[in-house]
């Protein structure tokens, strides 16, 4: 992708210097800096890894780093896991086939979230550490809880604004079914203090299959989500992902997108579309 573009691209992010890395997180860093798009890529993309924080949970060996350029200092999450088996028995009740998990998918994810207007996915940059390809994902400040610790709470906290915190959980749900993602589970959406609701770790997501994992949930719409997914096309995402998803890969969302965006259509046609679609409040 070239500069010009990538820079159109991030230019769709709105608020992008709170955003989260892949997997859950606990720690704080004290260093806040405030940096433009194209200045947080350009930090992820060269500043020096001058020190490894710790090996994260997990069996993709990822890695929480912290990088400098002599100026500023942040950490980062590194995740170069890079899998392809063709039959994988996830479980004894599901075997996978064609699966893959693999740090590129964390770099489509948010290059996806900016086309479809999201401010909730992580920037994560493609970049060689130790001599191999890997995602580069800025690490989130101010973690309040992963949702296994929320759910947890009794009652389970709602946050000053129930209908933005639900709001997010839609978001989520539709997300995961565009990107078909089999590995969402309440330690990879991540709260900040600030009631934002972060979607992390995507690298088990954009698999082959055209239709829907879990249909029945798919109740709202956020109104932008769903005027982006509609306009998609596959020049368009050809371009964006670049090396990052595969043309099977896009033509697989492309798919899905069809049968998401007649789903909430027959919904808005039996109801009304203010019952259906909603504005996520910031």
């Amino acid at each position: 992708m070239t500069f010009a573009r990538r820079a159109i691209v991030l230019a769709l992010l709105v608020g992008v210097c709170g955003v989260a890395p892949c997997l859950a997180q606990t720690a704080t860093i004290s260093t806040r800096p405030v940096l433009t798009p194209p200045e947080m890529e350009d930090f992820l993309l060269h500043a020096r890894i001058v020190d490894t924080v710790r090996t994260l949970k997990g069996v993709t060996g990822a890695r929480q780093v912290t990088l400098s350029d002599g100026r500023i200092t942040h950490d980062a999450h590194v995740q170069d896991v890079d899998i392809y088996k063709a039959i994988f028995e996830v479980g004894p009740k599901y075997t996978e086939v064609n699966f893959r998990d693999t740090y590129r998918y964390n770099i489509a994810a948010y290059r996806l979230s900016l086309l479809l207007g999201l401010d909730n996915v992580p920037m994560s940059v493609l970049r060689t550490v130790n001599g191999k390809p890997a995602a580069v994902t800025w690490w989130l400040d101010d973690v309040a809880m992963e949702e296994g610790d929320r759910q947890k709470m009794k009652p389970v906290p709602q946050g000053p604004d129930p209908a933005r915190t639900a709001g997010y959980i839609h978001i989520l749900r539709v997300f995961d079914e565009l990107i078909q993602n089999r590995d969402r589970n309440a330690g990879n959406f991540l709260w900040t203090k600030d009631w934002t609701m972060w979607m992390v770790d995507h690298t088990r997501t954009f698999r082959l299959g055209k239709s829907l994992l879990k249909p029945e949930l798919l109740q709202r719409c956020e109104r932008t989500l769903c005027e982006r997914m509609r306009a998609l096309t596959a020049p368009a995402l050809t371009e964006v992902m670049g090396k990052s998803l595969t043309t099977q890969e896009i033509d697989a969302l492309l798919a899905r997108r069809d049968v998401i965006v007649k789903l909430f259509d027959d919904k808005i046609a039996k109801s009304s579309g203010p019952a259906v679609l909603y504005t996520q409040a910031r």
